[in-house]
Protein backbone atom coordinates (compact mmCIF):
# COMPACT_ATOMS: atom_id res chain seq x y z
CA UNK A 1 0.00 0.00 0.00
CA UNK A 2 1.59 3.42 -1.11
CA UNK A 3 1.63 6.39 0.31
CA UNK A 4 -1.42 7.88 -1.85
CA UNK A 5 -3.32 4.28 -0.44
CA UNK A 6 -3.09 5.43 3.52
CA UNK A 7 -3.87 9.48 2.61
CA UNK A 8 -6.67 8.24 0.52
CA UNK A 9 -8.11 5.46 3.56
CA UNK A 10 -7.17 8.22 6.51
CA UNK A 11 -9.00 11.01 4.72
CA UNK A 12 -11.77 8.85 3.87
CA UNK A 13 -12.34 7.66 7.07
CA UNK A 14 -12.16 11.01 8.64
CA UNK A 15 -14.86 12.06 6.28
CA UNK A 16 -16.89 8.79 7.52
CA UNK A 17 -16.17 9.61 11.08
CA UNK A 18 -17.82 13.12 10.96
CA UNK A 19 -21.90 12.20 10.92
CA UNK A 20 -21.01 9.07 13.56
CA UNK A 21 -18.97 11.91 15.85
CA UNK A 22 -21.58 14.31 15.51
CA UNK A 23 -24.17 12.28 16.51
CA UNK A 24 -22.68 10.49 19.19
CA UNK A 25 -21.20 13.94 21.15
CA UNK A 26 -24.99 15.15 20.77
CA UNK A 27 -26.43 12.25 22.33
CA UNK A 28 -23.79 12.24 25.31
CA UNK A 29 -24.95 15.85 25.43
CA UNK A 30 -28.97 14.55 26.39
CA UNK A 31 -28.17 11.69 28.43
CA UNK A 32 -25.70 13.73 30.22
CA UNK A 33 -29.27 15.48 30.95
CA UNK A 34 -31.17 12.63 31.44
CA UNK A 35 -33.25 12.52 28.05
CA UNK A 36 -32.75 8.93 25.80
CA UNK A 37 -33.45 10.02 22.24
CA UNK A 38 -33.16 6.97 19.98
CA UNK A 39 -34.35 8.79 17.27
CA UNK A 40 -30.83 9.74 16.07
CA UNK A 41 -31.55 7.43 12.65
CA UNK A 42 -34.84 9.30 11.79
CA UNK A 43 -33.45 12.98 12.50
CA UNK A 44 -30.59 11.99 9.69
CA UNK A 45 -32.89 10.89 7.33
CA UNK A 46 -34.72 14.27 7.55
CA UNK A 47 -32.08 16.29 7.84
CA UNK A 48 -30.41 14.71 4.81
CA UNK A 49 -33.44 15.50 2.68
CA UNK A 50 -34.11 18.96 3.71
CA UNK A 51 -30.52 20.02 4.04
CA UNK A 52 -30.38 18.71 0.52
CA UNK A 53 -33.88 20.66 -0.58
CA UNK A 54 -32.12 24.31 1.24
CA UNK A 55 -29.14 23.91 -0.15
CA UNK A 56 -30.29 23.63 -3.22
CA UNK A 57 -32.95 26.57 -3.32
CA UNK A 58 -29.95 28.54 -1.90
CA UNK A 59 -27.63 27.41 -4.47
CA UNK A 60 -24.93 27.06 -0.99
CA UNK A 61 -24.05 23.83 0.84
CA UNK A 62 -23.54 25.65 4.20
CA UNK A 63 -27.07 26.82 4.18
CA UNK A 64 -28.30 23.23 3.64
CA UNK A 65 -26.08 22.51 6.72
CA UNK A 66 -27.83 25.16 8.74
CA UNK A 67 -31.27 23.58 7.14
CA UNK A 68 -30.51 20.37 8.91
CA UNK A 69 -29.76 21.75 12.27
CA UNK A 70 -33.38 23.47 11.66
CA UNK A 71 -34.43 20.24 11.15
CA UNK A 72 -33.05 18.72 13.84
CA UNK A 73 -33.76 21.45 16.41
CA UNK A 74 -38.19 20.94 15.16
CA UNK A 75 -37.51 17.21 16.41
CA UNK A 76 -35.62 17.95 19.59
CA UNK A 77 -38.27 20.52 20.59
CA UNK A 78 -41.20 17.48 19.78
CA UNK A 79 -38.73 15.17 21.94
CA UNK A 80 -38.31 17.50 25.10
CA UNK A 81 -42.00 18.40 25.27
CA UNK A 82 -42.98 15.21 25.36
CA UNK A 83 -40.44 13.43 27.54
CA UNK A 84 -39.11 16.56 29.49
CA UNK A 85 -42.30 18.58 30.01
CA UNK A 86 -44.98 15.89 29.33
CA UNK A 87 -43.03 13.34 31.30
CA UNK A 88 -43.48 10.79 28.68
CA UNK A 89 -41.81 7.92 27.40
CA UNK A 90 -38.46 8.60 26.10
CA UNK A 91 -38.09 5.41 23.68
CA UNK A 92 -41.32 5.47 21.76
CA UNK A 93 -41.30 8.88 20.17
CA UNK A 94 -37.64 8.07 18.86
CA UNK A 95 -39.17 4.76 17.34
CA UNK A 96 -42.44 6.70 15.86
CA UNK A 97 -39.35 8.97 14.52
CA UNK A 98 -37.05 6.45 12.84
CA UNK A 99 -40.10 4.74 11.13
CA UNK A 100 -41.35 7.68 10.02
CA UNK A 101 -38.05 8.87 8.52
CA UNK A 102 -37.61 6.17 6.42
CA UNK A 103 -41.00 5.96 4.96
CA UNK A 104 -41.52 9.79 4.27
CA UNK A 105 -38.11 10.66 3.04
CA UNK A 106 -38.29 7.79 0.12
CA UNK A 107 -41.71 9.43 -0.80
CA UNK A 108 -41.03 12.54 -0.85
CA UNK A 109 -37.18 12.00 -3.13
CA UNK A 110 -39.87 10.82 -5.42
CA UNK A 111 -42.34 13.02 -4.98
CA UNK A 112 -39.97 16.28 -4.59
CA UNK A 113 -37.09 15.56 -7.30
CA UNK A 114 -39.18 12.95 -9.38
CA UNK A 115 -36.58 10.04 -8.68
CA UNK A 116 -36.84 6.82 -7.43
CA UNK A 117 -35.17 6.66 -4.11
CA UNK A 118 -31.98 8.69 -5.24
CA UNK A 119 -31.09 12.01 -5.96
CA UNK A 120 -28.00 13.42 -6.86
CA UNK A 121 -26.82 16.57 -5.38
CA UNK A 122 -25.95 19.75 -8.13
CA UNK A 123 -22.40 20.74 -7.51
CA UNK A 124 -23.26 24.38 -6.53
CA UNK A 125 -25.27 23.05 -3.76
CA UNK A 126 -22.21 20.85 -2.00
CA UNK A 127 -19.87 22.01 0.12
CA UNK A 128 -16.21 22.79 -1.38
CA UNK A 129 -13.49 20.60 0.38
CA UNK A 130 -10.78 22.43 2.78
CA UNK A 131 -8.03 20.59 0.11
CA UNK A 132 -7.49 18.49 -2.18
CA UNK A 133 -4.48 16.53 -3.46
CA UNK A 134 -3.17 15.60 -7.24
CA UNK A 135 -5.19 11.93 -6.77
CA UNK A 136 -8.66 13.25 -6.27
CA UNK A 137 -8.62 12.37 -2.45
CA UNK A 138 -9.97 16.07 -0.11
CA UNK A 139 -10.55 16.62 3.22
CA UNK A 140 -14.07 18.27 4.05
CA UNK A 141 -13.72 21.37 6.13
CA UNK A 142 -17.01 19.54 8.24
CA UNK A 143 -13.77 17.04 9.48
CA UNK A 144 -11.83 20.20 11.60
CA UNK A 145 -15.16 21.72 12.41
CA UNK A 146 -15.92 18.34 13.96
CA UNK A 147 -12.99 17.91 16.29
CA UNK A 148 -13.49 21.47 17.50
CA UNK A 149 -17.34 20.62 18.37
CA UNK A 150 -15.94 17.48 20.53
CA UNK A 151 -13.28 19.34 22.34
CA UNK A 152 -15.89 22.28 23.13
CA UNK A 153 -18.27 19.93 24.02
CA UNK A 154 -16.09 18.27 26.53
CA UNK A 155 -14.61 21.31 28.00
CA UNK A 156 -18.39 22.68 28.25
CA UNK A 157 -19.86 19.48 30.13
CA UNK A 158 -16.82 18.80 32.61
CA UNK A 159 -15.13 22.34 32.71
CA UNK A 160 -17.97 25.12 32.87
CA UNK A 161 -20.58 25.70 35.89
CA UNK A 162 -23.27 25.18 32.78
CA UNK A 163 -21.59 21.61 31.98
CA UNK A 164 -21.83 20.71 35.50
CA UNK A 165 -25.94 21.90 35.59
CA UNK A 166 -26.30 19.42 32.92
CA UNK A 167 -24.68 16.59 34.15
CA UNK A 168 -26.34 17.39 37.67
CA UNK A 169 -29.64 16.86 36.25
CA UNK A 170 -29.18 13.44 34.89
CA UNK A 171 -27.39 12.29 37.98
CA UNK A 172 -29.67 13.94 40.25
CA UNK A 173 -32.23 16.11 39.27
CA UNK A 174 -33.81 16.34 43.26
CA UNK A 175 -30.89 18.05 44.60
CA UNK A 176 -30.40 20.29 41.60
CA UNK A 177 -33.64 21.31 42.11
CA UNK A 178 -33.46 21.85 45.56
CA UNK A 179 -30.78 23.97 44.57
CA UNK A 180 -32.37 26.30 43.04
CA UNK A 181 -31.41 24.83 39.18
CA UNK A 182 -34.22 24.46 36.25
CA UNK A 183 -33.99 21.02 35.81
CA UNK A 184 -36.46 20.93 32.96
CA UNK A 185 -34.82 23.71 30.98
CA UNK A 186 -31.56 22.37 31.22
CA UNK A 187 -32.97 18.92 30.02
CA UNK A 188 -34.79 20.27 27.28
CA UNK A 189 -31.71 22.67 26.66
CA UNK A 190 -29.29 19.42 26.05
CA UNK A 191 -32.52 17.80 23.85
CA UNK A 192 -32.42 20.91 21.47
CA UNK A 193 -28.36 20.57 21.00
CA UNK A 194 -28.39 17.07 21.01
CA UNK A 195 -30.89 17.09 17.88
CA UNK A 196 -29.19 20.51 16.24
CA UNK A 197 -26.09 18.41 15.74
CA UNK A 198 -27.70 15.07 14.51
CA UNK A 199 -29.56 18.14 11.98
CA UNK A 200 -25.87 18.76 11.47
CA UNK A 201 -24.55 15.63 10.75
CA UNK A 202 -27.29 14.32 8.29
CA UNK A 203 -27.48 17.59 5.60
CA UNK A 204 -23.71 16.65 5.82
CA UNK A 205 -24.19 13.11 4.34
CA UNK A 206 -25.87 14.91 1.76
CA UNK A 207 -24.53 18.05 0.61
CA UNK A 208 -21.25 17.02 1.57
CA UNK A 209 -19.40 13.50 1.67
CA UNK A 210 -21.73 11.57 -0.40
CA UNK A 211 -23.49 14.06 -2.55
CA UNK A 212 -26.60 11.88 -3.02
CA UNK A 213 -29.81 11.92 -0.86
CA UNK A 214 -31.16 8.80 -1.03
CA UNK A 215 -33.96 6.50 0.96
CA UNK A 216 -31.50 5.41 3.30
CA UNK A 217 -29.05 7.52 3.43
CA UNK A 218 -28.87 7.10 7.78
CA UNK A 219 -27.73 3.07 7.30
CA UNK A 220 -27.90 2.44 10.58
CA UNK A 221 -25.35 5.38 11.93
CA UNK A 222 -27.79 6.86 14.03
CA UNK A 223 -27.68 3.73 15.92
CA UNK A 224 -24.11 3.31 15.80
CA UNK A 225 -23.88 6.72 17.22
CA UNK A 226 -25.84 5.05 20.02
CA UNK A 227 -23.41 2.63 20.75
CA UNK A 228 -20.41 4.69 20.59
CA UNK A 229 -21.88 6.85 22.72
CA UNK A 230 -22.21 4.23 25.19
CA UNK A 231 -18.75 2.87 24.24
CA UNK A 232 -17.10 6.32 25.24
CA UNK A 233 -18.71 6.29 28.81
CA UNK A 234 -20.94 9.64 27.30
CA UNK A 235 -17.53 11.80 27.09
CA UNK A 236 -17.45 13.32 23.87
CA UNK A 237 -13.53 13.26 23.02
CA UNK A 238 -13.39 9.48 23.62
CA UNK A 239 -17.29 9.53 21.21
CA UNK A 240 -15.10 10.96 18.83
CA UNK A 241 -11.93 8.13 18.72
CA UNK A 242 -14.81 6.09 18.80
CA UNK A 243 -16.39 7.35 15.55
CA UNK A 244 -12.79 7.67 13.82
CA UNK A 245 -13.01 3.65 14.59
CA UNK A 246 -16.54 3.13 12.83
CA UNK A 247 -15.67 5.68 10.20
CA UNK A 248 -12.60 3.55 9.20
CA UNK A 249 -14.71 0.38 8.66
CA UNK A 250 -17.18 2.35 7.12
CA UNK A 251 -14.99 3.72 4.54
CA UNK A 252 -12.65 0.32 3.89
CA UNK A 253 -15.51 -0.97 2.40
CA UNK A 254 -16.31 1.68 -0.29
CA UNK A 255 -11.80 1.76 -0.50
CA UNK A 256 -11.93 -1.91 -1.15
CA UNK A 257 -15.09 -1.40 -4.30
CA UNK A 258 -12.81 1.25 -5.84
CA UNK A 259 -9.90 -1.13 -6.00
CA UNK A 260 -10.34 -3.68 -7.75
CA UNK A 261 -7.11 -5.55 -6.74
CA UNK A 262 -8.37 -5.63 -3.01
CA UNK A 263 -11.69 -6.40 -4.55
CA UNK A 264 -10.74 -9.95 -5.85
CA UNK A 265 -8.89 -10.78 -2.51
CA UNK A 266 -11.58 -9.36 0.09
CA UNK A 267 -14.94 -9.42 -0.34
CA UNK A 268 -16.39 -5.73 0.35
CA UNK A 269 -19.53 -6.76 1.04
CA UNK A 270 -17.50 -8.57 4.36
CA UNK A 271 -16.52 -5.17 5.30
CA UNK A 272 -19.42 -3.38 4.77
CA UNK A 273 -21.39 -5.30 7.67
CA UNK A 274 -17.87 -4.63 10.11
CA UNK A 275 -19.27 -1.51 11.55
CA UNK A 276 -22.28 -3.05 12.23
CA UNK A 277 -20.48 -6.11 13.78
CA UNK A 278 -18.31 -3.71 15.69
CA UNK A 279 -21.06 -2.25 17.04
CA UNK A 280 -22.49 -5.61 18.19
CA UNK A 281 -19.28 -6.48 19.68
CA UNK A 282 -18.86 -3.40 21.46
CA UNK A 283 -22.58 -3.52 22.99
CA UNK A 284 -21.87 -6.69 23.78
CA UNK A 285 -18.64 -6.37 25.69
CA UNK A 286 -19.67 -3.19 27.87
CA UNK A 287 -23.29 -4.45 28.68
CA UNK A 288 -22.71 -4.39 32.31
CA UNK A 289 -19.44 -2.36 32.82
CA UNK A 290 -20.79 0.79 31.28
CA UNK A 291 -22.30 3.47 34.09
CA UNK A 292 -24.97 5.81 32.61
CA UNK A 293 -26.14 9.02 34.43
CA UNK A 294 -28.54 7.65 37.30
CA UNK A 295 -31.02 9.33 36.06
CA UNK A 296 -30.66 8.69 32.02
CA UNK A 297 -34.10 8.22 30.61
CA UNK A 298 -36.07 8.89 33.58
CA UNK A 299 -38.66 11.48 33.30
CA UNK A 300 -38.39 14.12 36.27
CA UNK A 301 -41.90 15.20 37.86
CA UNK A 302 -40.73 17.85 40.79
CA UNK A 303 -42.89 16.79 44.19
Amino acid sequence: MNEAMVISLLLGSLAAMVPIALTSIGAVISERAGVVNIGYEGILMFSAFFGTMFAELAGNGWVGILGGAFIGLLFGVLHGILTVYLKGDHVIPGIGLNLLGYGAVAFGIRAYWGTAGQHQVPSNAQISPLWMDAFGNSLSPMVPITIAIAIIAWWVLFKTPFGLRIRAVGENPEAADALGINVELYRFTAVLIASALAGVAGAYLSVDWLGTVTKQIAAGRGFIALANMVFSGWNPIIALGGAFLFGFFDNFAIYIQNNPWLAGTIPWQFIATLPYVVTLIVVAGIIGKARPPKWDGRPYKRE
